[in-house]
């Protein structure tokens, strides 16, 4: 006799690689995704979080040179004047996620998740351990073990060894109704000399890394890229699919 299982289909988010771009572009079209599940949810407001029409989203994006300062960051960990900033063509925003100052530049594979943890799970803490996961498991292809460091979000290496601690990949989000946006920034090939002029992430006294330092080789973006989509898929149990609109219209 033969016995068949039915297979629960996954739920599917919509990837887009938005290439290099300027920061305030993207952060607006992050809006503007947030924004559209945002009145799904208050046109249907007792609807089944499960068979709610949001959408789920995740853009890949280089940026060009910028510092963002998270709502809660503070200004004195900017260490660069605004004169020479400007001289050195990188951006400045304050922005609306949560954490303190990074960095943004080419050679940095950033990702903003689009969420609705409604149909995932309603806990940041587990967002936030999730998106950790997705870059351990990228780090663990090339053999380096990324670890977590007690009360500080973001992944690192040989974050238990005082004076070697290292930072690759910081994260901010927010959220709104449970719908996120912002999310990690992955240092792959990047120059860790723009990180010379703030205090990431308001951490003094630890250093920042890169795929490309602690490997000494310029690494292949797109296979970087590749691996953290299907390590995205797997600790999120869903299914990526192409978005269909060209997001680089909406960005002009």
């Amino acid at each position: 006799m033969a016995i068949f299982v039915a297979h629960m289909q996954l739920p599917s988010v919509y990837f887009s690689d938005l290439g290099r771009q300027r920061y305030e572009p993207v952060w607006q079209y992050q809006e503007k995704l947030l924004q559209q599940n945002l009145q799904v949810k208050k046109a249907f407001p007792d609807a089944d979080p499960h068979t709610r029409s949001t959408v789920h989203h995740l853009l890949f994006v280089e940026h060009n040179p910028v510092y963002t300062l998270g709502k809660s960051g503070l200004m004195e960990h900017v260490l660069i004047s605004d004169e020479e900033r400007i001289a050195r063509d990188i951006e400045f925003f304050r922005i609306n996620r949560g954490g303190d100052i990074t960095f943004h530049g080419p050679g940095q594979l950033v990702g903003y998740p689009i969420l609705d943890l409604e149909k995932i799970k309603t806990d940041i803490g587990v967002y936030l351990r999730n998106l950790e996961e997705v870059i351990i498991r990228t780090m663990a292809h090339y053999g380096l073990a990324g670890e977590r460091s007690a009360g500080e979000t973001g992944v690192w290496l040989d974050a238990q060894v005082p004076g070697r601690e290292r930072k690759i990949c910081a994260m901010g989000v927010r959220t709104s109704r449970w719908i996120t946006m912002h999310g990690w920034a992955f240092n792959v090939n990047t120059d860790l000399r723009y990180f010379d002029h703030i205090v990431p992430c308001g951490i003094a006294n630890k250093a920042v890394t890169s795929l490309q330092q602690e490997l000494g080789k310029v690494i292949d973006m797109d296979e970087v890229k590749q691996l953290v989509l299907q390590a995205f898929a797997q600790v999120f149990g869903v299914q990526m699919q192409t978005a269909e609109l060209n997001p680089l219209e909406v960005l002009g």
